[in-house]
Formats: C-alpha cells, sequence, structure tokens
C-alpha cells in the first residue's frame, strides 16, 4: 500500500484509528471482501494499528505518579515505571 494512502492515519486521535481499525476487522471477519482489497484493508489496518501503539506509548511516557511524603502528602511526581 502507498504511504501517501496512510497519510491520513498520522492525523487521526487514538479514537479515531481506533474506530477505524475496529471497522476493518468487522469487514474482514464477515469474509465478504474481495482478496485484493482485504490485502489493502489489512496493510491500513497494520498502518492504524502502529499508529495506536505508538499514541500509547506517547501517553503511557507522560504519565505520572504522585510521590508521596513519609506524612502522606503529595512530594512531587515521577514517571510511572520508575525509570
Amino acid at each position: 500500500m502507498a504511504e501517501d494512502a496512510n497519510d491520513d492515519i498520522k492525523a487521526m486521535s487514538f479514537e479515531q484509528a481506533l474506530e477505524a481499525l475496529e471497522r476493518i476487522v468487522e469487514n474482514l471477519e464477515r469474509g465478504d471482501v474481495p482478496l485484493d482489497q482485504s490485502i489493502r484493508i489489512y496493510e491500513r489496518g497494520e498502518s492504524l494499528k502502529a499508529h495506536c501503539d505508538r499514541l500509547l506509548k506517547a501517553a503511557e511516557d507522560k504519565v505520572e505518579k504522585i510521590r508521596l511524603s513519609r506524612d502522606g502528602k503529595p512530594a512531587g511526581v515521577e514517571p510511572l515505571d520508575g525509570a
């Protein structure tokens, strides 16, 4: 599939990409899509999945946990995974 055919994916939010991916899965599961079209939409699905993975990783990198002092009061934040 041509790279520019997936350029729209880069502008999608996580929710938009996930919804598009779910539609692709439904179409493929129905099995009434011609083989050449199935291949094209499968490839688009792979691009959507990769985009969702990138967005999730970026969100995980932003998630922080609150550090508490010995007396239980907020004392700052740190990365969720402690890195």
